[in-house]
């Protein structure tokens, strides 16, 4: 088994409790708000899911520094995977933040809202990464680039929010830390345990998707090895990101 492999089954199940228990503890225990009503329980999903996508951005371009320092595949292959599994719990901030935005507001996207549409600027930005990556034939070129554009975007993502959160904003809401009173214990709990559980699952997601592709590329090393073809380099022999 893999190094990727190891614990995984532990791991899941973890996973598994965690989440589970944080989405009881938003349908049971947690009170609704006063404001927004029931849709606001979809915070305990939407803003976990959407702070673990942007650290996973971040760590995608501290991976690919790793990369050109070391010149080593393997942290290209692991910032791949890292922005993969990011880009795609994007997606599911996107979808639940329009769910949210349709019982608050009335309408499913508000323009006028900075950190809805800086999000999906940094969403529509990570779309190209992909796009980019596999237009570009050679394996050591591909990887350079690659890493050169995760390190640029995954600058841009703090100072990008940072200049948001620094700007006056317009109606999100804020459901932590705004009431006169303070936040309920219960709510702070709830996200705590959510942010954990999404934390775990994208965890768990990365490293199954670092066990899968490493299988496959010890299939291709045996099948070559039984061909009889031999690698040329020891880079070229190191793990590789296909489409």
């Amino acid at each position: 088994m893999s190094l990727y492999g190891k614990g995984l089954r532990p791991l899941s199940i973890a996973t598994a409790i965690v989440l589970i228990g944080g989405l009881a503890l938003a349908a049971f225990y947690a009170p609704e708000d006063a404001d927004q009503g029931i849709i606001q329980k979809t915070f305990y999903i939407h803003v976990p899911m959407g702070i673990v996508a942007l650290c996973g951005f971040v760590a995608g371009g501290i991976m690919a520094i790793q990369h050109l320092r070391t010149r080593d595949r393997i942290w290209d292959l692991r910032a791949y995977v890292t922005i993969h599994m990011s880009l795609i719990l994007a997606v599911g901030v996107l979808i639940t933040g329009s769910i949210w935005a349709k019982g608050s507001w009335g309408s499913w996207w508000v323009w006028d809202e900075p950190m809805l549409v800086s999000f999906l600027i940094v969403f529509l930005l990570y779309a190209t990464y992909q796009p980019l990556r596999f237009s570009i034939e050679d394996p050591e070129r591909q990887a350079r680039y690659a890493s050169v554009f995760a390190i640029v975007a995954g600058a841009f993502v703090p100072l990008n929010f940072a200049a948001v959160r620094m700007a006056e904003s317009y109606i999100h809401p804020r459901t932590l830390g705004t009431t006169a009173g303070g936040t309920p214990g219960e709510m702070y709990l709830t996200f705590l345990v959510s942010l954990a559980g999404m934390a775990l699952l994208f965890v768990t997601l990365w490293k199954y998707e670092m066990a899968a592709k490493h299988a496959r590329f010890q299939i291709k090393a045996l099948r070559r090895k039984l061909t009889g073809e031999s690698s040329t380099s020891g880079r070229s022999a190191a793990p590789q990101v296909t489409a």
